[in-house]
């Protein structure tokens, strides 16, 4: 185990030994009840709101969030949390709006919902188009992501072995099937908060002992530190660069690499709506967890999960700012800047057993999501593909089955791309690799939801043509819009910027890609709606809808105030 010491690695085992020991009797448990797909897939019934809640957020934490949105941390500051605290909204509009619909139309999967909505066609292409997605981004990014990680702290030379027990642990609890995964998400959970909030604590003791010269570090004057000394850091909104080319040797370049990260004020009217709104609501990683419960259990679960993600970027984004000031004082002499490495650089200060709490802390997140993307796999493959079109007379049995090979192939063909980094997820960076390219399919995916669900209007002709023109207008807006149009319009401006990788510059001219994403979203509306005003005016396949579906209860009410009024705090505090 490297750089672990003893203590370190019997932290690390008793985290392996309950989370795997907890998931092998709750199989044996649920062997005795009924085993149909259901209650294979989706748990159905069994999950209860904290369960819920913990799954929700133990499968959204992960590599891209440890690594990525530290990294992100390190380059932009605390303007990257918007993904995680706009989150908290989003979870709020899902749970009233979204969940009682599928509900009350007993959906389990997205592509089923696409089918009762629309048609088969519209189902078909997006269950491929997810399954795609999900293997070819989400699972090797965080693969590739956490095993990078974990093979820095552990002193590197271990990569592809770490890949492996990565693999083979998240394949231990995925086969279990998503009652498994649904439970051991909650110790998963615990052990990801309580060892990222014990890294931030040493974190910012670290910053306070470096930094300031203390004998004793405290965690408090090690914020304050991080603010005094790092105030652009801690700006939620950026400015609009005033200069849109730059090269290296300007200091306008920085910020414009920022800006098309996070481009400022404009992205709370574009693509960061539809990021959050399609991750939480139209994503069948995410949604199964509630999908098998009943609405008011399903409700609470997901706010639970909303109030959680407030604090987040303590623990994900916090260390990416701690890494770089004690960077830019020349107080990690053994990185090298590279913004990925950046939470990896901060756990290589943990003094011998919270060392091995963060790696427990940090292969928890990588397990949990992989567990629970390929179940989510698995349920589409089987229930979308397998039962529809390859088997149709499958029995309940042939289908869980199904449904595990599914699961052992996808781990295969993941672990095949990341082997050698086939795709460049390291060099883009992992939180914007997967927000720039899952944002190719967002705008299309969203509007055929938003649209398929709130307006009976929408016809199945309209949803095909959707979601291919969002995805179209994506590639459209991010490869050739500025060589027809030119770098500034009135939909947007693009920037050109330089950028130094392996010792070669780069120059780069692009949009900000949360800005493609609202334009895109916005023509695949308006053409949408005008195809779909050529049909009837209540579409036959459309979803009745009643005011009494989305009433809350004062319970549902009070966590919503609490949320918004935490929310409102935060962004008084660092807008």
């Amino acid at each position: 185990m490297g750089n672990l010491a003893t203590i370190d690695i019997i932290i690390f085992l008793i985290y392996f030994v309950v989370v795997a020991g907890y998931g092998i009797w709750i199989y044996n448990k649920k062997k005795s009840a009924a085993t149909g797909s259901k209650d294979y897939f989706l748990a159905e019934g069994s999950l209860t709101w904290w369960a819920i809640g913990a799954s929700l957020i133990a499968s959204n934490i992960s590599a891209e969030q440890f690594i990525g949105m530290s990294g992100e941390g390190f380059f932009v500051g605390i303007a990257v949390a918007a993904y995680e605290w706009l989150a908290a909204i989003a979870l709020i509009i899902i749970a009233v709006w979204f969940i009682p619909i599928y509900l009350k139309n007993k959906i389990y999967t997205m592509p089923q919902f696409l089918e009762t909505r629309y048609n088969k066609s519209v189902s078909l292409i997006m269950a491929i188009f997810w399954l795609f997605l999900y293997v070819i981004v989400n699972l090797t990014s965080i693969l590739y992501l956490g095993a990078l990680a974990i093979d820095t702290l552990l002193g590197g030379d271990n990569l592809h072995i770490i890949m492996i027990g990565l693999l083979l642990m998240a394949l231990l609890i995925g086969l279990g099937g998503m009652k498994v995964i649904g439970y051991t998400d909650v110790i998963q959970v615990a052990v990801l908060i309580i060892g990222g909030f014990a890294t931030v604590y040493m974190a910012l003791q670290i910053v306070d002992q470096r930094i300031n010269g203390a004998a004793v570090g405290n965690a408090f004057a090690g914020f304050q530190t991080l603010i005094n000394e790092a105030p652009q850091h801690f700006k939620l909104i950026l400015d609009k660069p005033t200069t849109t080319t730059t090269t290296l040797a300007m200091p306008e370049n920085l910020s414009v690499q920022k800006y098309v990260v996070l481009p400022g004020l404009a992205m709370y009217f574009a693509g960061q709506w539809i990021v959050n709104l399609n991750y939480w609501g139209c994503n069948q990683y995410i949604t199964q967890r509630a999908l098998g419960a009943d609405l008011k259990t399903a409700r609470t679960g997901i706010l639970f999960a909303g109030f959680l993600k407030l604090f987040m970027p303590i623990i994900v984004m916090l260390p990416g700012i701690a890494a770089y000031v004690l960077y830019s004082k020349g107080h990690l002499p053994g990185f090298n800047g590279v913004k990925d490495g950046a939470y990896s650089a901060i756990l290589g200060f943990l003094p011998t057993g919270l060392k091995g709490l963060a790696v427990a802390a940090l292969t928890a997140a990588i397990v949990a999501s992989l567990a629970g993307k390929v179940n989510s796999i698995s349920t589409i493959f089987t229930l979308d593909i397998y039962k529809k079109y390859l088997k149709p007379d499958a029995t309940e049995i042939q289908m869980v089955r199904t449904g595990r090979w599914a699961i052992i192939i996808a781990m295969f063909v993941a672990l095949a791309f990341t082997w050698t980094d086939v795709l460049g997820i390291g060099g883009e960076g992992g939180f914007t690799f997967i927000q720039k390219y899952t944002g190719f399919i967002s705008p299309g995916v969203f509007a055929m939801f938003l649209l398929g669900m709130f307006w009976k209007r929408t016809t199945g002709t309209a949803a095909l043509v959707g979601v291919l023109l969002g995805f179209l207008l994506a590639i459209f807006f991010n490869s050739f819009a500025v060589d027809i149009f030119g770098k500034e319009t009135w939909l947007y401006t693009a920037f050109t910027y330089e950028k130094l990788e392996n010792g070669v510059v780069h120059t780069i001219t692009e949009i900000p890609f949360l800005i493609n994403m609202g334009w895109s979203f916005f023509f695949t509306v308006v053409v949408m709606v005008l195809i779909s005003l050529a049909g009837p005016k209540v579409n036959p396949k459309a979803f009745a809808i009643d005011s009494t579906m989305f009433k809350v209860d004062s319970r549902t009410l009070a966590m919503i105030v609490v949320t918004v009024l935490l929310l409102t705090a935060l962004y008084v505090r660092f807008w």
